[in-house]
C-alpha cells in the first residue's frame, strides 16, 4: 500500500505534473564528464530546439565529485573537472532556461566508487540545495541491510529517509528513486513488486530496471531497449499523475540503433507518459534525430494530465497493440512490430475498449496524416517500428470499456479462453485473449461477450453473466482478487487460491483504465 505522505509523493502531484524531460550524461559518456561538456550540452540544445521543445532538465550522473569528502563531512566536486564549480554550472544552465539536477548513491559508496550519502543525508541535501539543484537521482549502490532488516526493508528505510528530508525542504526537490532496479533480476519478482509499491510514494520517478546499454557497450542495443520496455509494461498499476515509471534513458546516437529502432524508442516512451531523458552527444544529433525528438504530438501524448501508462491490448510473437485514455478523451493506440519483417495489419477497435458501431478518424502522430475508421485500424510498419494513432471519438461513442490482455507479469502468459474454460498459454493476438473489465468488476473475454471470469469454490470457468461469483477486484499488488471468495487467481493450478503477498503466480497487468484496489 502506498503511504500517504506530503510532499514529494502521489499526493502532492503538483511537484512534477509530468514526466521530466532533458538531458544526462550516462549512457553516453559514463564517467567522462565535465563543465564542457554540459555547457556545449545546454548551448546546443537551445539552438537545436530542444529547450523550447520541453526538454528542460540538465542532469549530472556519476563521478562529478572528489573521491573523498571534506573535513567537513560535505561533499565537494572535482574541481579539475569543473573548475568554476557545480553552483556556477547550475547558474549557467538556469540562466539559458532550464532546470538542474545531479546524482547520488543511498549507500557507502556510488556505483563508480564515489562517496555515498548514507550517514550524510541532510547535510548532502543542503548542500545540493545551496548549489542550486532542483533533482535528484539516487542510485541504490553498495546497500546493506542493517538492524535486522532484509534486503527490501533496508532500501525502503533508506529512501523513505530521503523523502522526509526532501519532503521538508523549503523547495523539495524532484526525487528519482532507482531503487526498484536493485530487485529485477531476482528469481523471484516478489521484492520486486514490494518496492514498486512503495516508491510512488516517497518519490516522482523509479528507474525499475536494468540500466539502458551505454554507448560502448556490449551487445545488442534493441534488445537492451525491448528489455526495458518489457519491463514498463509490468509496472503499468503504479504509475498516476505526480509518479511515473522510468524506462531509463532514450539513447538516439546509439550507432546498434537503427532510424526505426530509435523512433520506436521514443514513441513506446512517450505511449507510456514515461521520463524523456535524452543520453547523446547533442552536437551530433542530426536532423532526422531531431525530427523525431520534437515531435509535437508525441510529446503532447507524454505529457498528458491523465498520465495513464499505455498496457497491451493484444500481443503475438511478433506484434504489440497497446492503448490508453488520453485527458480529453481521446483514444492512444500504438503499435510495435518487434518482428524482423515488415507486416501489414488490421487493429479491431473493439480491441481499444471502443464500439464498432462507431466511426473515428485516427491521426497518424507521426506525420498529422488522418484516416476513417470504421471497426479496424489499418497500420503498415517495417521492422522494428512503431505506429502511433490518436483516435478522436465522436459524440455518443465516448464510452470506454477498460480492454486488453490479463497476463502474468512473471510467466508472460496470456487468460485465454477457451471453448468456455479458461487457461494460461503463450500470448497469440486473438480474441479469446482480449478481455474486458466491466465497471461492475465482470471480467469478459471479447470471444465469447456474454459470458463471463466466474469462481466456483476454488475453480474459475466462465459462465453466463448473471451473478455475484463474476465480480473482480484488481489491486495495486497486481492481485486479481474475486469479490465473493477473497481469493485471488493464481497462474499454474487455473484456480482460485489464498491471496499470497505479491507472489509471482499471483501478479497481473491489466488494461489501463481498470479501478484499482489498495
Amino acid at each position: 500500500m502506498i503511504p500517504l505522505l506530503a510532499h514529494a509523493s502521489v499526493e502532492t502531484p503538483g511537484l512534477l505534473p509530468a514526466p521530466p524531460m532533458g538531458f544526462n550524461n550516462w549512457a553516453r559518456f559514463m564517467c567522462d564528464l565535465n563543465e564542457t561538456l554540459f555547457v556545449e550540452t545546454a548551448d546546443r540544445m537551445v539552438s537545436n530546439g530542444l529547450l523550447s521543445a520541453g526538454y528542460e532538465w540538465i542532469n549530472l550522473d556519476d563521478c562529478w565529485m572528489t573521491h573523498e569528502r571534506a573535513s567537513n563531512g560535505s561533499l565537494e566536486w572535482n574541481s579539475t573537472l569543473f573548475p568554476r564549480g557545480l553552483p556556477w554550472l547550475g547558474e549557467y544552465v538556469k540562466g539559458k532556461g532550464f532546470r538542474f539536477g545531479i546524482y547520488e548513491d543511498a549507500g557507502t559508496q556510488t556505483c563508480g566508487g564515489y562517496p555515498g550519502s548514507l550517514g550524510h543525508e541532510q547535510q548532502d541535501a543542503e548542500t545540493f540545495a545551496s548549489w542550486g539543484v532542483e533533482y535528484l537521482k539516487l542510485d541504490g549502490c553498495n546497500v546493506s541491510p542493517q538492524g535486522g532488516r532484509t534486503l527490501q526493508e533496508e532500501y525502503e528505510h533508506l529512501y523513505s529517509m530521503w523523502h522526509g528530508i526532501l519532503s521538508g525542504m523549503e523547495k523539495p526537490l524532484v526525487f528519482s528513486e532507482s531503487a526498484p532496479a536493485y530487485f529485477v533480476n531476482e528469481k523471484s519478482l516478489t521484492d520486486w513488486y514490494k518496492v514498486m509499491g512503495w516508491v510512488p510514494g516517497y518519490g516522482e520517478l523509479a528507474r525499475h530496471s536494468n540500466d539502458i546499454i551505454v554507448y560502448g557497450g556490449q551487445g545488442s542495443a534493441w534488445d537492451s531497449v525491448m528489455l526495458n520496455y518489457h519491463y514498463n509494461t509490468l509496472v503499468a498499476r503504479y504509475q498516476r499523475p505526480g509518479y511515473y515509471n522510468d524506462p531509463d534513458f532514450l539513447i538516439v546516437d546509439h550507432p546498434g540503433l537503427t532510424m526505426d529502432e530509435k523512433r520506436s524508442q521514443f514513441a513506446l516512451w512517450a505511449s507510456f507518459s514515461a521520463p524523456l531523458i535524452i543520453s547523446a552527444y547533442m552536437p551530433d544529433v542530426t536532423e532526422e534525430e531531431l525530427a523525431f525528438l520534437t515531435n509535437r504530438a508525441l510529446i503532447e501524448v507524454d505529457q498528458d494530465p491523465k498520465a495513464q501508462q499505455a498496457t497491451l491490448a493484444s500481443r503475438d510473437q511478433s506484434l504489440d497493440v497497446l492503448t490508453r485514455s488520453l485527458a480529453n478523451g481521446d483514444r492512444l493506440v500504438t503499435v510495435l512490430n518487434r518482428g524482423s519483417g515488415s507486416t501489414s495489419h488490421s487493429v479491431p477497435v473493439s480491441w481499444l475498449g471502443l464500439s464498432s458501431e462507431c466511426a473515428y478518424d485516427a491521426e497518424n502522430l507521426w506525420d498529422g496524416s488522418k484516416q476513417k475508421v470504421d471497426g479496424q485500424i489499418k497500420v503498415q510498419l517495417a521492422s522494428h517500428a512503431t505506429g502511433v494513432y490518436r483516435l478522436h471519438l465522436p459524440e455518443g461513442c465516448e464510452t470506454v470499456i477498460p480492454t486488453g490482455l490479463v497476463f502474468n507479469t512473471k510467466s508472460g502468459n496470456c487468460l485465454t479462453e477457451a471453448n468456455g474454460s479458461v487457461r494460461f498459454e503463450a500470448c497469440k493476438g486473438d480474441e479469446s485473449q482480449i478481455w474486458q473489465m466491466r465497471s461492475s468488476g465482470e471480467l469478459r473475454p471479447l470471444s465469447q461477450t456474454e459470458r463471463c471470469l466466474t469462481a466456483r469454490g476454488k475453480a474459475v470457468s466462465l459462465e453466463p453473466c448473471k451473478g455475484d461469483a463474476q465480480k473482480w477486484s484488481y489491486g495495486l499488488s497486481g492481485n486479481l482478487k474475486n469479490d465473493n471468495t477473497e481469493s485471488c487467481l493464481t497462474e499454474g493450478l487455473e484456480v482460485l487460491s489464498s491471496c499470497g503477498q505479491e507472489m509471482d503466480s499471483q501478479v497481473f497487468g491489466l488494461p489501463s483504465g481498470v479501478h484499482l484496489f489498495e
